[in-house]
């Protein structure tokens, strides 16, 4: 199959989930981040408001914020051709407003993440997905964000997780040249 069957089926799985399946799944997902021992010695979350079908991290993010953590989501920004992501502090989740495709994002006056190459050691990013396999290897939702955006930060690449449902998961999806991995999945 290709990405883009790949893409179809494993999105009409996670939207045929049923509510009590998504619960199960927030809960597992948000005990197995917050247990996590990158999660723990983070000072920094690059994270993600869920949208749609996705499984919900508002509890993780909220937690983060709780014990003080910087906490940056995405929020797309035209500049030039090719639209691009940056990571926006937050500081609340009340601050979310509707942005790209409808996606909550932070406010666009917000402080940016400044990547530091050798300097992320306390930085944790969770990635969204539409699917995963066992190689690690993702598809997101055709646009590249996340590739282009962890392009140039190798140590940052391996500080991410791939997060999701257990449906989300395929037997194997093709790779390309520019995509990146995450470092680890979590899907349940």
């Amino acid at each position: 199959m290709n990405k883009g069957d790949i893409r179809r089926k494993a999105l009409a799985l996670r939207e045929a989930l049923s509510d009590e399946e998504r619960e199960r799944a927030r809960v597992l997902l948000t005990e197995r981040i917050l247990g996590h021992q990158w999660f723990y010695r983070a000072g920094i979350l690059l994270g993600y408001a869920s949208y749609g079908s996705e499984i919900n991290t508002g509890e993780i993010l909220s937690e983060a914020l709780r014990l003080g953590k910087e906490v940056y989501l995405p929020r797309v920004i035209s500049s030039g051709a090719q639209p691009e992501m940056v990571f926006m502090q937050i500081h609340s989740m009340q601050e979310l407003i509707p942005g790209y495709k409808g996606i909550p994002e932070p406010p666009e006056d917000g402080k940016i993440y400044e990547y530091s190459p050798g300097n992320t050691e306390r930085v944790l990013m969770l990635m969204p997905g539409v699917a995963f396999d066992g190689m690690r290897n993702r598809i997101g939702y055709g646009k590249g964000f996340y590739d282009r955006y962890l392009a140039d930060k190798p140590d940052l690449q391996l500080k991410t997780i791939g997060a999701g449902f257990l449906c989300q998961m395929v037997e194997r999806i093709p790779g390309g040249e520019h995509d990146i991995k995450p470092y680890q999945v979590i899907c349940v």
